[in-house]
């Protein structure tokens, strides 16, 4: 976590509270280090920011690491939807992909 990166990026979001870009960044700072932050930051966008496509891969990965697999398996069939809604074929394969990957490790 570069802490200068974050502290810039909170200058942002002072100056625009409501940048999904900018949570988005800041949610990616805390991932590597702090989990519960960055799970806070992503619920965030998850909550308020729902048309916000990055955010569903990131937060079902997250939801995945900390073994809350039913969350997780939510998060990427929303992702999925909204990537099917906006035409985002490449997000919607990937969402899919990593879908697919959760549920095979469930069945084993």
């Amino acid at each position: 976590m570069n802490s200068e990166r974050l502290k810039q990026l909170f200058d942002f979001l002072e100056h625009d509270p409501e940048d999904s870009f900018t949570i988005y960044a800041i949610a990616l700072e805390y991932l590597q280090e702090n989990q519960e932050k960055a799970k806070e930051y992503l619920d965030i966008l998850l909550e308020k920011h729902p048309d916000y496509l990055p955010t569903y891969y990131q937060a079902a990965l997250l939801y995945q690491s900390m073994n809350e697999d039913k969350k997780a398996i939510n998060i990427f069939e929303k992702g999925i939807e909204l990537a099917q809604k906006t035409n985002s074929l490449m997000t919607k394969r990937e969402l899919q992909n990593a879908l697919n990957e959760l549920l095979f490790e469930e069945d084993d």
